[in-house]
């Protein structure tokens, strides 16, 4: 193991810090509510920061994308548009819980995908763990025994859509710097988002845009550093204390937004992290190339 992958305290502390302003979005995006429509909301989400791409313009100029890269970037742009669409709007209508505890599914449609389209062997203890993952994601839902609405859905499609963002930035990720990756997402899902929103645009007040670009800091910083966890220590010290962003999520909901503390959500959130740190360790232990990300790699 390097030296810059040898301190798991900083690993840790940094994951907490990512945790931290993962949840700092998902509560903004809550207490801005219906206040604007979904599509609006994420659109000036991404507007708004923009301004933290100045610095990926030189090496998006550098890369000198061909039209293959484009077409795949292109399409990384239409479902992550829909996938952080779909998100704003489950968080007006389910807790904050729920929308953390599901969104634990998208590294699991991962694992699917990458055998599914990358060509990466779907062994037994991956199976096993997608299995063990649905039924965390069973426990969480409880169909059959209480009602779902249109934010329980929206969920279960941002996870799928996340998770086909991911696995094209993987593709990607090969061929171009991280800088390049990060920047064409951020212009092509403002891009995406500009008719989505200019079909329901709600003029915003001055305080829904400086919430707007408070989450686009968070999730800015969140991102960053999530990256500074990884280059601290391996994603077998950092991938569990992704759980406690279900902890956080819940705690918020209960305090600021009197949303009710669910066990089962507990419950089956806790089931699905534990299939995806033992999917982790696995392909940490043998060796093998790491396509499962954390779960807030898949965030908004």
């Amino acid at each position: 193991m390097s030296a810059s992958r040898n301190n798991p305290l900083l690993g840790v502390f940094w994951m907490l810090v990512t945790g931290a302003n993962f949840v700092a979005v998902t509560g903004i995006v809550k207490y801005v509510g219906d206040g604007l429509p979904a599509a609006e909301s994420a659109f000036l989400r991404y507007l708004l920061g923009l301004v933290f791409l100045v610095p990926m313009i030189g090496p998006i100029r550098a890369a000198r994308l061909t039209p293959r890269a484009l077409k795949i970037f292109g399409f990384r742009g239409v479902v992550h548009t829909l996938a952080v669409t779909l998100w704003f709007f489950a968080m007006t209508r389910i807790s904050i819980a729920e929308v953390t505890a599901m969104g634990y599914m998208a590294p699991i449609y991962i694992t699917l995908g990458a055998a599914l389209f990358l060509g990466e062997k779907l062994a037994f203890r991956r199976m096993l763990a997608v299995f063990v993952a649905l039924i965390g994601a069973l426990v969480i839902l409880r169909p059959g025994f209480r009602e779902l609405n249109s934010g329980h859905f929206a969920m279960m499609f941002t996870a799928v859509l996340f998770a086909s963002s991911y696995l094209s930035a993987k593709k990607m990720a090969d061929e171009v710097s991280a800088a390049v990756v990060v920047g064409m997402l951020s212009i092509t899902v403002t891009i995406g988002l500009a008719p989505l929103a200019w079909m329901v645009w709600v003029p915003p007040t001055w305080a829904q845009i400086g919430w707007m670009f408070l989450v686009a800091c968070f999730a800015t910083a969140g991102h960053y550093s999530m990256t500074l966890a990884f280059r601290a220590a391996p994603m077998t010290v950092t991938q569990p204390v992704t759980f406690l962003q279900l902890i956080w999520a819940t705690l918020l909901g209960w305090l600021a937004f009197d949303e009710g503390i669910d066990n089962f959500v507990i419950l089956g959130g806790t089931i699905i992290m534990a299939s995806v740190v033992f999917i982790t360790f696995r392909e940490a232990m043998i060796r093998q190339k790491q396509v499962t990300p954390v779960a807030p790699a898949t965030k908004v």
